[in-house]
């Protein structure tokens, strides 16, 4: 089944796919930061959002 694009928020809330703007989207709106400083925070600690909250918050 495709992805339902009208559904903004990601489909595995437990990962963040930076190829998929929506979700980059969703992301930086809920952690309350740029892009730039999400794909970081993803490239420090991997695409599990805890630990991408985490980072953020340390």
């Amino acid at each position: 089944m495709a992805d339902d694009k009208t559904n903004r928020g990601p489909q595995d809330r437990s990962r963040i796919a930076l190829g998929e703007d929506y979700e980059v989207e969703y992301w930086t709106g809920k952690f309350g930061v740029s892009k730039e400083r999400l794909e970081a925070a993803v490239q420090a600690v991997g695409s599990n959002a805890d630990a991408v909250e985490q980072h953020l918050k340390g």
